[in-house]
């Protein structure tokens, strides 16, 4: 079995759950028995809405706080009748409004808040319980009651002190004791005083041995939970993102992302490591020979793969450009949009779509609007983009840091040129400067302003200069290595 760890997922996920979702294929596709393990709680939303959205299967999914249960992963499935069976009394009002429901029972102040699952369904995920005005309970379902959170008012606050997780015969499976942070676990036999004792428990149970192996794409908090467990099972880490800080390493020391500083430190206890690309791979093992004098076994291994490459079925949109990546700062939509909106003024036929969610949104909204850009540079939301890339003539990039960039995979799947700056790793991986896009380069002493118009250059020399059919060509042939036969042949020589 290939288990893989993880913290948490959600709807906006990042580019690791994405690269998760991947290898779940991968694994399928060669035989090899996979589960995914998200360590977080989530209670916000059923997990399994969440993984499902990014295609995993129900059965290769374990939630840490239903490990302990006899739960299974699964949809909402509890409804607003269910609930309504469980009520005190027969008298109460009841009223909608979108996703939220109330039920108001006799006396001052007392009621159950519903949350649907959606709008139009009478699924419901969650319940909250209102006694006097004070929140007492919350209720989480799927198929049944999964588990519940008890409060008691404390500052004028609801204090949660309580987590109680249940088997579907609604039997006490666990409880979470809750002081102002500070957590233990209460089982019938044990009790765990910490989180980190909670997941090393999780991990003993799964009984490892000589044949499994355990990959780890997050560490935080977790990491060494699962070394102390693993037993005999092989060990491996995920690279998602640059490994090192440049600006505070000198000839003799190095500082490690804090993400990965665990992992490299236990170099001995690790069986591998895997990066997305191969400069990564060279440069992760010049610096562990340099710095800490050893040889580990590194693996080049792409987080995603292409089923097969995407032509268009007619013409390109002409002078179109899309973008595709979460709407947050790091992704630097802004100057994408501001550099489509100078470059516009020597070639006036641009569009930019911006594909993706985020927390950015509405400040990239009020950017287009100040800009008078609304007619040409739109916002698509997050859309599954597979039969999107061929139909336009350019991909675009304002990234700073792309560990691999599953979207840059995708884009010269789709026959796309890409312009982006010459930073680890991404950009360099699928860019070749002046044959399928341009690289630029920048330092630390590029500013905001030049990295704006470097972008505005590059745009205006590519459709007015480049020829755009040379430019798809190259990028079909840069794709023609990440096709999914050639992704899951390097899965098959790590886990057999």
């Amino acid at each position: 079995m290939v288990y893989n760890f993880n913290l948490g997922i959600g709807w906006a996920s990042s580019g690791v759950e994405y690269a998760q979702s991947y290898r779940a294929v991968m694994l399928r596709n060669i035989g090899a028995d996979a589960k995914f393990v998200f360590t977080d709680m989530i209670s916000s939303e059923n997990i399994q809405h969440l993984t499902q959205n990014i295609g995993f299967l129900d059965s290769e999914i374990i939630w840490l706080y239903t490990f302990f249960t006899d739960y299974r992963i699964a949809p909402v499935s509890y409804t607003l009748d269910d609930l309504k069976k469980t009520l005190p009394t027969e008298e109460y009002t009841y009223s909608r409004n979108g996703k939220t429901g109330r039920l108001v029972l006799p006396g001052q102040n007392n009621y159950y808040a519903v949350y649907f699952a959606d709008e139009q369904s009478e699924r419901i995920h969650r319940v909250e319980i209102v006694s006097g005005g004070y929140l007492i309970r919350k209720d989480f379902f799927t198929y049944g009651r999964v588990f519940s959170e008890y409060y008691a008012p404390l500052d004028n606050k609801a204090h949660m002190y309580l987590r109680r997780f249940f088997n579907e015969d609604g039997r006490v499976a666990y409880e979470e004791i809750n002081d102002d942070g500070k957590v233990m676990y209460q089982f019938p036999d044990r009790i765990l005083c910490s989180k980190e004792e909670f997941v090393g428990y999780m991990v003993s149970c799964l009984h490892l041995t000589a044949e499994d192996t355990v990959i780890i794409d997050r560490t935080t908090g977790v990491g060494q939970s699962i070394l102390q467990n693993a037993g005999e099972a092989r060990v491996g880490i995920i690279i998602h993102a640059d490994h090192f800080s440049e600006g505070s390493t000198d000839d003799t020391n190095i500082l490690w992302n804090n993400y990965y500083e665990y992992a490299f430190a236990m170099y001995k206890h690790i069986d591998f490591y895997i990066t997305a690309t191969e400069e990564q791979n060279k440069l992760l093992r010049e610096q562990f020979l340099k710095y800490k004098g050893v040889e580990p076994a590194v693996h080049t291994i792409p987080v995603g793969s292409l089923d097969e490459l995407k032509y268009p079925t007619v013409n390109r949109n002409p002078y179109s450009i899309l973008t595709a990546s979460r709407l947050a700062m790091e992704k630097h939509i802004d100057w994408i949009i501001e550099a489509v909106v100078k470059a516009r003024e020597t070639v006036p036929q641009l569009t930019l779509d911006i594909y993706g969610k985020g927390g950015e949104e509405q400040k990239l909204k009020e950017l287009i609007r100040k800009l008078g850009a609304e007619n040409y540079i739109i916002l698509r939301g997050q859309q599954n983009l597979k039969e999107v890339y061929q139909d336009y003539e350019l991909y675009l990039s304002g990234s700073m840091s792309e560990g691999f960039g599953l979207t840059l995979m995708e884009a010269v799947g789709g026959g796309l040129p890409i312009i982006g700056f010459d930073v680890r790793y991404g950009n360099p991986t699928f860019i070749d400067d002046g044959e399928n896009g341009y690289l630029i380069p920048v330092d630390e002493n590029t500013t905001q302003k030049q990295k704006i118009q470097a972008l505005t250059d590059r745009l205006i020399r590519l459709f007015m200069e480049a020829d755009l059919d040379s430019f798809h060509a190259h990028s079909y042939e840069k794709a023609k290595g990440f096709l999914t036969k050639e992704v899951e042949l390097k899965w098959k020589n790590i886990v057999g």
